[in-house]
């Protein structure tokens, strides 16, 4: 371990990276920059410690940097290398679950985060009347349609939350998708957890889902048609409607649960 001394005479340390460190930035950067794709294969270990110069034992360090990072998966004994993964927003979503869990954060919270997020996101698509970005919002709805024609309910409430996220994604803006992706993975865990102790009859599971598809399919509507402030009403009063369910009988006050139950 290095020192420096500043103009005060106080002593700073200064880290210098392992050489495990070293290699795992090598391979994390190939797989953020594409260059190593989702199911690649890393050389086996003699080619890599051969290639660079390292130890089984350094090598072995820095793949479990990785693989703690969601990176590489290795399969113990396997004479291939280990597998690539690119980096994902189900991995982050845990990790912020166990932030917001740590907080104390309550699902109420959760979904006002939503609600700060879709409307504008109305905004600004049924401002250029959607700008083509629609169609895949079309397509999705006629999907779920037929999933409730064939009584396929489980398949329509996974859709929901596409549905959601094709919304945001329709903007073209990556930060904004993230975000919004993470923020309904996180609540579809819960809602997973709410129809379980919630059970509804198959009648009011059915209409609540035409409902919800009706309003789907009006905001698209709106969206279209470039009546911005009414796409923006609509889908608020929606957002405030869903909240209040998913809330409701003390659900609100829940906190964020990562773990599980």
């Amino acid at each position: 371990m290095l020192y420096s001394m500043d103009d005060d005479s106080t002593s700073q340390r200064i880290h210098v990276p392992k050489t495990s460190e070293i290699v795992a930035d090598k391979i994390r950067a190939q797989i953020i920059r594409g260059e190593l794709n989702e199911g690649d294969s890393l050389p086996p270990e003699g080619q890599l410690m051969d290639s660079l110069g390292i130890s089984r034992p350094t090598l072995r360090e820095a793949f479990r940097i990785l693989e703690a990072e969601g990176l590489i998966s290795v399969v113990r004994g396997s004479r291939t290398g280990a597998k690539v993964h690119k980096p994902s927003v189900e991995l982050v979503s845990r990790y912020a679950g166990y932030v917001l869990e740590s907080q104390g954060t309550t699902i109420a919270d959760l979904y006002q985060a939503r609600l700060a997020i879709e409307p504008s996101v109305v905004r600004w698509l049924a401002t250029d009347k959607g700008a083509g970005a629609t169609v895949r919002l079309r397509n999705l709805l006629a999907d779920m349609e037929r999933m409730l024609d064939e009584d396929r309910h489980d398949d329509f409430i996974d859709h929901v939350e596409h549905f959601h996220q094709t919304l945001v994604a329709s903007t073209g803006l990556k930060t904004l998708t993230f975000m919004s992706r993470m923020l309904l993975n996180l609540a579809g865990k819960h809602q997973s957890g709410y129809q379980k102790r919630h059970p509804r009859t198959r009648e009011f599971r059915l209409k609540a889902h035409r409902a919800g598809l009706r309003s789907y399919q009006k905001v698209v509507d709106l969206i279209e048609a470039g009546r911005v402030e009414d796409a923006v009403a609509h889908w608020r009063l929606h957002l405030h409607n869903a909240n209040a369910t998913w809330t409701s009988d003390g659900e609100g006050q829940r906190v964020v649960e990562s773990l599980g139950s």
